[in-house]
């Protein structure tokens, strides 16, 4: 039972990079969802079947064999990752083709009065999206961008698959070690549920913020 103090710190050590993993995992996918979704709606055509191939390949093929191609055979084609950037790239670009979803639907849901008065005033599709349908869009936008969040938290487990110290890797480590199942791999589940429950909690601050005044305004 001595050694179970630096078992549990060699734990903590892959929560830090989990957590490296989430947030910038989370920048990427909120990037990638914003450039997809757009794009889907894009007046372009080109633009539009770019985005749509983009979009489903990544949701339907699995986030696995993604990670294996990033991280294995990108470097047979001359570009290289280390672990940390390989994770981030298969997190966001998968998280964040399921976001683009969200953003298209999000700016379809604004009212059609909308669009046509932002024609009316004679503003330009930036000015449109910037002042009027996204400031709209974004409180629909926000529930669903918390549940991919929470999901994103989770698949950062399959970075273990790449020897990537994170969490689940550093609790497989310890059981290896103890022979020992249930104490490293309870105590993961016990921060996986405290960081879900962290965003979860930031994410309907941040909704509460955006919807301030909302219905004063309606």
């Amino acid at each position: 039972m001595g050694d179970w103090p630096g078992y549990l710190l060699l734990i903590l050590q892959g929560t830090w990079v989990t957590v490296q993993l989430t947030v910038m995992g989370c920048a990427v996918a909120l990037v990638v969802a914003f450039v997809a979704g757009l794009g889907r709606i894009a007046p372009w055509p080109p633009v539009r079947w770019l985005a749509t191939a983009f979009i489903e390949f990544f949701r339907g093929t699995s986030i696995f064999v993604q990670l294996f191609w990033i991280y294995f055979v990108l470097p047979m084609l001359g570009v290289s990752l280390t672990p940390m950037q390989a994770g981030v790239t298969a997190l966001g670009l998968n998280v964040g083709a399921y976001g683009a979803e969200v953003v298209r639907g999000a700016i379809l849901a604004v009212p059609r009065d909308q669009h046509e008065a932002t024609v009316a005033l004679n503003l330009s599709r930036w000015q449109r999206l910037r002042h009027v349908i996204l400031p709209q869009a974004l409180p629909l936008m926000l529930p669903t961008f918390g549940n991919n969040a929470i999901e994103l938290l989770k698949a950062t487990a399959v970075v273990s698959l790449i020897s990537l110290s994170d969490m689940t890797f550093q609790a497989q480590i310890v059981r290896s070690q103890t022979g020992n199942t249930l104490v490293p791999f309870v105590t993961i589940l016990i921060l996986y549920f405290l960081m879900a429950l962290a965003l979860s909690t930031l994410i309907r601050r941040i909704e509460r913020r955006v919807t301030r005044g909302l219905d004063g305004v309606r």
